[in-house]
């Protein structure tokens, strides 16, 4: 497909659940133009706590979906699964992949000042180590702490994402990152933006939170524009499909974003 035809095609962005809205809506903020295919894998919810090959392959169905949707570039909103699966799409798929650990982690080192470097996340995310390579290749002389923080995300899908019971279990998490006088703090899952404001609550004003979903939206401006092919929509669409449909994730999207939405179900195979 030559590049004129390309340029109004739309984003793809996936992940397993509600968290890639926050990348979604950072993408409309950042690039007005874009219009956006979102996925949600619901049904497979959450990805953190499952095995690599399971990740693996829920991430293929995923972008095979995007794929034939005739997206012309695909955001992998899912840290959990930039975090074990994007090298694979990027050799299987002829299509621009991104994650979003490398656009995070190039942020926190931007703010960091005394190379005191957090990073939250699922289990599967802390466990893979990827934020700790990629921070490390920019700047080896980084301090870095890391906290699994599983149950983050099925606290955040039940809508309490402004409730005693999340303050209480962020306290628990992150009392010990408190305390390693950090000053920079990666949000590693792209659910914990929807808790920002619990999460520096407990940190503190001090600490810069980096919310790798408006990371990841300016990455791609950058690449969309080298590139040439930023869109020129004058009336740019938005699509959501479910691969299950949880009870709140509509009222709890159209809080997040701010409009109404309509959602299809759909099923992956």
């Amino acid at each position: 497909m030559d590049k004129g035809n390309r340029i109004n095609l739309p984003i793809g962005v996936f992940d397993s659940g509600l968290g890639g809205l926050t990348v979604v809506r950072a993408i409309k903020k950042i690039l007005p133009q874009e219009s956006i295919i979102y996925l949600g894998d619901t049904a497979h919810l959450p990805y953190g706590t499952k095995s690599s090959d399971s990740i693996i392959k829920f991430s293929l169905a995923n972008t095979r979906f995007l794929v034939k949707k005739g997206v012309k570039a695909i955001v992998v909103a899912c840290n959990t699964s930039s975090a074990t699966a994007l090298k694979k799409l990027q050799e299987f798929f002829d299509i621009p992949i991104f994650g979003v650990i490398e656009p995070g982690s190039k942020e926190a080192v931007k703010f960091t000042k005394n190379k005191r470097v957090g990073v939250i996340g699922t289990t599967a995310t802390i466990r893979s180590k990827a934020y700790q390579r990629e921070l490390k290749r920019i700047d080896p002389g980084l301090e870095i702490h890391t906290k699994s923080c599983p149950l983050f995300v099925p606290l955040i899908e039940e809508g309490w994402v402004d409730n005693e019971i999340t303050y209480k279990v962020a306290e628990i998490y992150l009392g010990e990152l408190k305390r390693s006088n950090i000053d920079t703090l990666i949000l590693g899952c792209t659910h914990y933006p929807l808790i920002k404001g619990t999460i520096q609550k407990v940190m503190g004003k001090s600490v810069k939170l980096i919310d790798s979903g408006e990371a990841v939206a300016l990455f791609l401006k950058n690449f969309l524009k080298k590139k040439k092919i930023l869109a020129k929509n004058k009336n740019p669409f938005y699509h959501y499909y479910l691969t299950d449909f949880p009870q709140r994730f509509k009222k709890i999207a159209e809080r997040f974003l701010g409009e109404r939405i309509e959602i299809k179900k759909i099923n992956l195979g």
